[in-house]
């Protein structure tokens, strides 16, 4: 225990952002230019206090020669002349004796995008590495700290004045000096606000809500370890759900600027407390996610909260089978075609089908043995008629049924040829309108039948075993049984992950295999497993079956995909 709070506290006074701000080196700078922008480098003056603790250190003071006139109204402003600085050191002199003063400090300057935007500009001119020093901003400090009410402007002079500290002239020096006091000055207002170390100092100057700051002790004593967070309101309610590979740092990240949606902020408003799940790696993590938002429905959340809105494509099981767009899947041995995000996809890939097909759309149940009056369709000859039984039922399953079959699970070449011949037939005659119609029906078919027979490949595997590389040594693995993650754990570096990979599977949830291609997850989580299969560095451990696409699948369609899909946005132009 001793060991571990020695550890701690080793790694707080290696943490800069951690560091209190009176065991904190800061460097105020000033800089006094020519008035133009911070790319023509025209520094006049470089002023400069080191302090630590409330004490001044050492000082940094010199003219600098910036090889260029010094406007009339900027020496009316400042006092220095041309005659002043022409025996002054050039810049290239100068950059690299102040870059040394200011080594391992915190910079501050009053409006420092100003002056540290001229000395990066230097450095990059003079080709001196920008040393990226942590800056502080003692005019966003006072406009976070201050009020209206006590203050009218953030400017120096008028600070100075508030605090009663020394005043800025317009030199680098005495403006630096400024600064300083009007630093310790906010130092003090900081503690009223609870901000004692660097980073809070830090965050505190950005544009940082009184929300966020009060809930910022949400975040306190979380994880740092890849897993899921929720933020729970008052009554234990779930309100916004997410992942990260380090929970510590992403839920503090909420309590930041960098913070800026407003649904995140009305939340933050409600939430009580953060509850964190650690996961062994991040797909655990991804997936735990998915499964929590759709368990939970979080108000906050807007993505995967209903998964069980997805619709499908079905080719029903009858005598003359035709497309209905279905909400579930069933163990009836009907052909799936989906999953679609809304009835539109759906629909747009059934006139896909129907394009290209002759299948029949009336939605009655027709019988081989009793014909039945036929509709519209039939007579404009756009229906085989399978109601007047003017086609039998081995032909209708031969040209209109094995087709859609065929494509969904195997090879949908002969229907995205009949399609394209379409398209380039209206296309020929001047009707663009209609054949962009039909290549918009034609993206959603192949959208589908590629995402279905990628979900199928891995759905259709009994269990499946795999590994990859850890960022810290050893093996992220995971156990995969019919699409769904049943076991994540990691094997630590130096031994074997057999031994790991033995326990999983015998912990791991037991899944039986159901009806369509999602049988036992949802599509989403079956993706990212996908996702994280298919990465480099992944490893098969061991499979129950193969794992592989139709060689003339889908798959192979992606570029004619993309070409439609980009094409939609010109829907006149035809090559």
């Amino acid at each position: 225990m001793q060991l571990f709070v020695q550890q701690t506290f080793d790694q707080l006074l290696d943490d800069p952002l951690a560091r209190p701000l009176r065991e904190t080196t800061f460097v105020v700078v000033d800089l006094e230019t020519t008035g133009g922008p911070p790319d023509g480098c025209g520094i006049t003056e470089v002023g400069a206090v080191k302090i630590c603790g409330g004490a001044e250190l050492a000082e940094f003071a010199t003219l600098v020669n910036p090889g260029q006139p010094v406007p009339p109204f900027i020496t009316v402003l400042t006092g220095i002349t041309e005659a002043m600085l022409l025996p002054a050191p050039p810049l290239a002199e100068v950059l690299p004796a102040f870059l040394e003063f200011a080594r391992d400090s915190v910079w501050v300057a009053h409006n420092a995008p100003y002056d540290i935007g001229f000395l990066r500009a230097a450095c990059g001119r003079y080709g001196y590495p920008w040393p990226a020093p942590r800056v502080l901003d003692t005019a966003a400090l006072a406009r976070r700290a201050l009020t209206r009410d006590e203050v009218p402007d953030r400017r120096l002079a008028t600070l100075a004045g508030h605090f009663h500290t020394r005043t800025p002239t317009h030199r680098a020096l005495h403006d630096a000096r400024a600064t300083v006091d009007v630093l310790h000055a906010l130092f003090g207002r900081l503690g009223s606000f609870k901000i004692f170390t660097l980073g809070d100092a830090i965050e505190f100057a950005k544009a940082v809500s009184p929300e966020q700051r009060r809930k910022r002790h949400l975040a306190d004593g979380l994880p740092d370890a890849p897993g899921v967070y929720v933020f729970r309101a008052a009554d234990d309610r779930p309100l916004y759900v997410g992942k990260s590979g380090a929970i510590a740092t992403r839920v503090k990240s909420y309590f930041t600027a960098a913070e800026k949606r407003a649904r995140i902020s009305e939340m933050l408003a409600a939430a009580q407390r953060v509850e964190a799940i650690e996961c062994a790696h991040g797909l655990e993590a991804e997936i735990r996610e998915l499964r929590l938002i759709a368990a939970h429905k979080p108000p906050y959340n807007r993505r995967s909260k209903f998964p069980e809105r997805h619709h499908w494509l079905k080719l029903t099981v009858e005598a003359y089978p035709r497309l209905s767009v279905v909400r579930q899947l069933t163990g009836d041995g009907a052909t799936y075609l989906g999953p679609f995000g809304s009835p539109r996809a759906a629909e747009q890939a059934a006139a896909a089908l129907y394009d290209a097909l002759p299948l029949r759309q009336c939605t009655a149940k027709l019988s081989p043995r009793t014909p039945s009056p036929a509709c519209a369709l039939a007579e404009l000859g756009r229906c085989p008629a399978p109601c007047e039984h003017r086609i039998s039922v081995a032909d209708y399953g031969s040209g209109a049924v094995e087709p859609v079959r065929a494509a969904t699970l195997a090879d949908p070449g002969p229907l995205v040829a009949r399609l394209l011949e379409r398209i380039a037939g209206y296309a020929g005659r001047g009707r663009y309108e209609e054949a962009a119609v039909v290549r918009s029906r034609l993206a959603a078919l192949l959208r589908a039948t590629i995402r279905m027979q990628r979900l199928h490949s891995l759905t259709t595997i009994a269990e499946l075993v795999a590994a990859r590389p850890a960022a810290k040594g050893g093996w992220e693995l995971a156990v995969v049984r019919h699409g769904r993650l049943v076991a994540a754990g990691v094997s630590p570096p130096g031994t074997h992950p057999r031994p790991v990979i033995e326990v999983l599977l015998a912990s791991a949830e037991t899944v039986r295999p159901g009806p369509g291609p999602t049988p036992c997850a949802s599509a989403e989580e079956t993706e990212r497993v996908l996702a994280w299969l298919e990465r480099d560095g992944t490893r098969l451990v061991q499979t129950s079956d193969g794992w592989a696409l139709p060689a003339a699948g889908a798959s192979r369609f992606r570029n004619l995909l993309t070409k439609c899909e980009q094409a939609a946005t010109q829907p006149y132009v035809y090559q």
